[in-house]
């Protein structure tokens, strides 16, 4: 369109006199083509504005706009005792939250956690103060650094990073030169919240003990404080008691502990996050945790422009405990009950598991710790795993085992005689009722059990070894005996981690394996050299109860999800019994083994050993134990006892230990085992159900 050559061609038009009608544009039509050509011109202009002019500062406008997930915490699940009962609950709270925006400033962050800080008050128990986070808040007043930094005289070319850190320094090397008030810690506390938080990620300011009028206030200012939110939380409760602390673990309330931040923040974990701290809430933490909850936030500069949950997160799910509570508690207090009558001045603790010789299920955990110093006495179920001891003549049942399946002694023929071992350079040893060698006699293995005798274990080990006993002869044993025992001896669990679904197991300790400590073969021999934990006991009574397989202990039993109502939903997964080994050895060698714990019970000889458990419905089978042990320099022994009941068709087995005791022969490990099987067949399973045999 020849937009010009119209407007030069309607004006040489009007000059002349003589018109063509024909050729005469009508004036409405010309006006409307000057309107075009002006916003046209408009058009040209306002595009040069935009772009050429303004066009950098449009594109950084454009750059503030973004879409971005944010993130929230969900319900921490739960934990339940084996009948459904809540063990680790959640409670909830109204807490006060912070949202950071996407490229807010400290400068913005201080005056909001100044003005939020008008109206709640925040204690270390939600944020912890560290000196860092005191002298970042200080630093932060411009007119605070910028007298410290005066004071300094620094290079005019000093960067601000330089500044910075050398005023940091300097605050650390002269601290009676400022100090925050207790308002101001409160402050500097909201301000390393937010400072932690990530971007447009959400983080607790106070989680619990907010108030009814901190809620008000805040809530009447939020258009004040960018950000800052409402919200809720939740707090670990215990509704069976806070005992059960020692063995499910805690969860950190101050966000990620220290010492695993950065491992926790490369798995995506913010640092204001509560994480499960030890035991099942360190070790389930992911299980636990759930999936937090993913809303797709539009901002244009510092405006949140638009919000939608893309993805609403999902609680926790909960851990199913193979552990009775009820039953749980019994068996504490039956510790604690009967502990002092062993004599306690010197004892560390005591300990006891109840388990299920064909699952490895474990019923019950429980364990008194005890500082020798003060003599204050705490619950510490977890010591049955991670605190090893000399446990004595408990062990014998393995050593038996060790002796048949090497082919020392057979189910047919295995009688020794009980006497004083002496051996050229070393002290007599011999069984607790024969140290003078006026009571010899010729014992058989089931026998050697009954009577608990040492003697015959240490002929047991010097056989292995290929040496045949004389009294006064030299001990010819090589260092390869330690070894030889010791595999007979895992085999069953003991030595060794029993894999249970447990964090800070340990696998006990072995006493040095030279020539120089040969003669210590004997006395491992009867258990009174190397160290195990009483889940070792429990696994090992288990193996022989069982037949032969070693089963892996665990304490939970099902991982669930939940139903809408919070009750527990469906199963997500179950806990299979595992066989960890099968013990190479023939029925008959169980028999044999089996005979002889039955009798330490309702033996006949006058130096049986567990006579007191001879009563018992359904009947008790197993083995007692005592290692003299010596605790700062005084000589103490450690008692113990493993057994099974019933004896015929085993159900559970209860191990326990009481080191460093100075009354060995006052009963309380009898006493709490003949109790502890007790509180069983009444909380746990009908004894008619089974066989009293």
């Amino acid at each position: 369109m020849k937009f010009f050559d119209r407007i030069t061609n309607y004006f040489s038009s009007n000059k002349g006199k003589h018109k063509n009608a024909q050729s005469i544009i009508p004036s409405r039509l010309n006006l409307l083509l000057w309107i075009v050509g002006i916003l046209l011109l408009m058009l040209a202009g306002r595009l040069f504005y935009l772009q050429v002019l303004n066009g950098s500062s449009y594109k950084a406008e454009v750059k503030r706009s973004d879409t971005t997930i944010q993130t929230n915490n969900v319900q921490r699940g739960m934990i339940y005792d084996s009948r459904g009962k809540v063990i680790v609950g959640n409670q909830t709270h109204q807490a006060i939250t912070y949202t950071k925006s996407s490229d807010v400033t400290t400068d913005q962050l201080y005056k909001i956690a100044n003005r939020l800080g008008k109206y709640i008050t925040v204690s270390n128990s939600d944020t912890r103060l560290t000196d860092r986070n005191e002298e970042d808040y200080y630093l932060v007043n411009k007119d605070n650094l910028k007298r410290i930094t005066k004071k300094l005289n620094l290079s005019k070319d000093a960067s601000d990073d330089d500044q910075y850190n050398a005023a940091l320094k300097y605050l650390k090397n002269h601290p009676n030169e400022w100090r925050l008030s207790n308002h101001e810690k409160s402050n500097a506390r909201i301000y390393a919240a937010m400072t932690g938080a990530y971007s447009l990620s959400t983080t607790y300011i106070k989680k619990s003990g907010v108030t009814s009028k901190e809620l008000a206030e805040v809530g009447e200012h939020l258009n004040q404080m960018p950000g800052v939110k409402i919200g809720t939380a939740w707090t670990r409760n215990y509704p069976q008691g806070k005992d059960f602390q020692s063995l499910t673990g805690t969860v950190s309330t101050t966000g990620l502990p220290s010492d695993q931040v950065n491992s926790l923040l490369s798995q995506g974990y913010s640092r204001s996050d509560s994480v499960g701290q030890s035991y099942l809430e360190k070790m389930f933490q992911g299980t636990l945790a759930g999936s937090k909850s993913q809303t797709q936030v539009t901002t244009s500069g510092n405006k949140v422009t638009d919000e939608v949950v893309k993805y609403p997160g999902k609680k926790g799910d909960n851990l199913v405990l193979t552990i009775n509570s009820k039953f749980q508690k019994r068996v504490q207090e039956i510790l604690k009950q009967n502990y002092s009558s062993a004599g306690i001045q010197y004892s560390s603790g005591v300990y006891a598991v109840v388990m299920n010789p064909h699952t490895g299920a474990i019923y019950a955990m429980a364990g008194i710790d005890r500082d020798i110093k003060t003599g204050k006495q705490t619950v510490d179920e977890i010591g049955a795993i991670n605190h090893p001891i000399t446990m004595g003549s408990v062990v014998k049942g393995a050593t038996i085992m060790g002796g048949l399946m090497s082919g020392v002694i057979t189910p047919t023929n295995n009688t020794l005689t009980d006497q004083p071992i002496k051996v050229a350079g070393t002290s007599t040893k011999s069984s607790w009722f024969n140290k003078t060698g006026s009571a010899n006699m010729a014992l058989s293995a089931p026998m050697a059990l009954e009577v608990s005798s040492n003697s015959y274990m240490m002929q047991l080990i010097m056989k292995e070894g290929g040496m045949n006993y004389k009294p006064g002869a030299q001990l010819t044993l090589k260092p390869s005996i330690f070894a030889k025992e010791r595999q007979y001896f895992n085999m069953f669990g003991l030595g060794q981690k029993t894999g249970i679904d447990l964090p800070g197991e340990t696998a006990g300790y072995n006493g040095p394996s030279t020539q120089a400590h040969i003669g210590s073969a004997l006395d491992l021999s009867y258990g009174n050299y190397d160290g195990y934990t009483v889940i070792q006991l429990a696994q090992y009574m288990s193996t022989i109860a069982n037949g032969g397989n070693r089963m892996r202990p665990y304490v939970v039993k099902e991982i669930r999800g939940s139903k809408s109502n919070g009750k527990l939903g469906r199963v997500e997964s179950t806990t299979q019994p595992q066989v960890q080994f099968t013990i190479p050895a023939s029925k008959e060698d169980f028999d044999l083994v089996r005979q002889g714990l039955y009798q330490v019970t309702h033996g006949t000889s006058s130096y049986v050993t567990a006579k007191s458990l001879g009563s018992a419905k359904p009947s008790i089978s197993g083995k007692t134990g005592t290692a003299e042990t010596v605790t700062n320099g005084h000589q103490t022994s450690t008692i113990s006892f493993a057994g099974y009941s019933p004896s015929k068709n085993p159900q559970v087995v209860v191990a326990l230990a009481i080191p460093g005791v100075t009354n060995e022969n006052g009963g309380a490990n009898l006493n709490m085992a003949k109790q502890i099987f007790s509180a069983y067949w009444k909380m746990v399973q009908d004894s008619k159900s089974t066989s009293n045999d």
